[in-house]
């Protein structure tokens, strides 16, 4: 597709897609008149054409305006897992020129609290069983709207269903595509979470590099397992496979052999997921049991993948291609990703940067570095969010010339691929050393042994920080441990050789499924 170089969010040179939809809800139009009895969504309990999709996204739009004085730039705040009212609250909230502010639902009372203060919303749409974390809240101050919050709830009483009642006539919100779709609080590892403002024009990028980088069609179905309130679930599955003219299916809460039988009973042919659930699948006997022949294309990001992870993907799913991704929440998902096809040698990588993309590997001195060199990447594009709410300290931090700071440290190499080493906060330093836990986690998961590994710093008085390891494995006991030191020292040098390995029966990670080595410090 054709890029122009435009002005966006102030932003100079910026490369957009010459022929893109405006808004969110464009996304779904052109779709509707294509596709009107086609399933759009199929969830647990519920199945919507497209038609039934645009229908009742239109009465909730209209009922928010008129019943709860919604006005464009309002926020509306959604504690809903992956169940048929999510999307309906996507395109309600697009064409009523609301920003959706989904909460993970399963952050503790406080961490709620906090959110809903800072974003303000006017109307809070939660599922019955999160409710009493949200009357358990205790609003700040520093959002007075908090206190006049209009709330209704699914099940239960079920005074949400008020919401879809009615003629699906909307007042047209004169939307333009700088304007905020979403604030998506990312997790907030140290100190409060930030609110990431995603833009139409941040969300239209991303669906369109997903489907034409990934080549995707209207013939394909995708199951999603991960939190549509995060990144990878809301853009780069639901948005983007209704934009393909796609069906998007869902599961309110991951289970593996549900989701295996889901698979093979519906011929899901497009997987996304982080690599843990691959893994998970892996050693199911529901896995073993059936032939993935029909799966055309899996994706995998949100952490790193070992070669033995891949290796299993293209054993067990032979006639997909495997393409490996990269973003954040603040890149509205992908920053890069592998095309569809690449070379061999390249597996490891986690792909070209996106259409329209720039990104630079800066050294710690705030100079760019040369191909093969390791450094921070900095991205900038029309995907890169515009800002973060209410939050100038962190705009200022995480922003230079419109490039914003990613925290995560890689390699360019002469053809554009990109490889991750580390989060900058995870990489160790012992005596001056610079370790990256990666690269000790990979030799660590070559053990047949080891199912997962995680590797952190820990405080040392004489080097500083020393490597601790922690595995995942049925059949590790502290027996097996010298080992597994043993094993370490064949391929790493003496100083990355963890000095201490702790054997847990699970990694701590959150609602996306990315490991929480925050809490393995602790």
């Amino acid at each position: 597709m054709e890029l122009n170089s435009v002005t966006l969010f102030g932003r100079e040179g910026m490369q957009v897609f010459k022929n893109r939809p405006k808004t969110i809800g464009d996304l779904l139009k052109a779709n509707v008149k294509k596709f009107g009895e086609k399933a759009a969504i199929v969830t647990e309990a519920k199945r919507l054409s497209y038609g039934e999709l645009d229908r009742l996204s239109s009465s909730l739009a209209a009922n928010l305006q008129k019943k709860c004085g919604i006005e464009k730039g309002d926020r509306i705040a959604a504690l809903i897992g992956n169940r048929y009212e999510f999307p309906l609250l996507v395109f309600a909230c697009a064409k009523a020129g609301a920003m959706l502010v989904p909460i993970n639902v399963k952050l503790a009372a406080e961490e709620i609290g906090y959110i809903l203060s800072h974003s303000g919303p006017k109307v809070l749409i939660g599922e019955e069983e999160h409710m009493d974390k949200v009357r358990a809240a205790e609003f700040t101050a520093e959002a007075e709207a908090a206190e006049g919050l209009q709330v209704f709830v699914i099940d239960g009483e079920d005074t949400f269903g008020e919401l879809l009642s009615g003629e699906p006539s909307y007042r047209e919100a004169n939307i333009d595509e700088e304007d905020g779709a979403f604030i998506l609080y990312t997790s907030g590892t140290t100190g409060r979470p930030k609110g990431a403002v995603l833009a139409h024009a941040n969300v239209i990028h991303s669906v369109l590099n997903y489907k034409t980088i990934f080549k995707t069609g209207h013939q394909l179905k995708t199951l999603i397992a991960v939190p549509m309130f995060h990144v990878t679930g809301l853009v780069g599955q639901l948005l983007h496979i209704l934009y393909a003219g796609g069906t998007a299916y869902s599961m309110k809460r991951y289970q593996n052999e549900e989701y295996i039988r889901t698979v093979v009973s519906h011929d899901i042919d497009f997987l996304f997921n982080v690599p843990t659930i691959f893994i998970m699948m892996s050693t199911s006997e529901e896995f073993k049991n059936h032939s993935f022949s029909f799966v055309k294309k899996v994706a995998f990001g949100g952490s790193p993948i070992y070669q033995q992870t891949f290796a299993m993907l293209a054993e067990a799913f032979p006639n997909a291609e495997l393409h490996n991704a990269y973003g954040a929440t603040e890149t509205t998902s992908p920053a890069t990703l592998m095309p569809v096809s690449y070379p061999a040698s390249k597996v490891t990588s986690v792909g070209r940067p996106v259409h329209g993309a720039a990104i630079k590997i800066m050294d710690a001195e705030g100079n760019e570095c040369s191909p093969g060199e390791i450094g921070e990447l900095y991205i900038k594009g029309p995907m890169v969010i515009k800002e973060y709410w209410e939050n100038p300290e962190a705009n200022e931090k995480n922003f230079t010339d419109g490039f914003w700071h990613s925290g995560d440290l890689g390699m360019m190499d002469e053809e554009q691929y990109i490889y991750i080493r580390d989060r900058k906060k995870d990489m160790i330093n012992r005596a001056g050393e610079k370790i990256f836990s990666i690269e000790v986690e990979d030799v660590l998961k070559e053990h047949p042994d080891v199912v997962e590994a995680a590797v952190v710093g820990e405080p040392d008085p004489v080097f500083g920080e020393t490597v601790k390891a922690f595995v995942v494995g049925p059949n590790l006991t502290e027996e097996s441990l010298p080992a597994l030191t043993e094993h370490c020292r064949k391929s790493l040098a003496k100083y990355k050789v963890p000095g201490k390995i702790e054997i847990l029966e699970s990694l701590p990670r959150n609602a996306s499924g990315k490991i929480m080595k925050n809490k393995l410090k602790q």
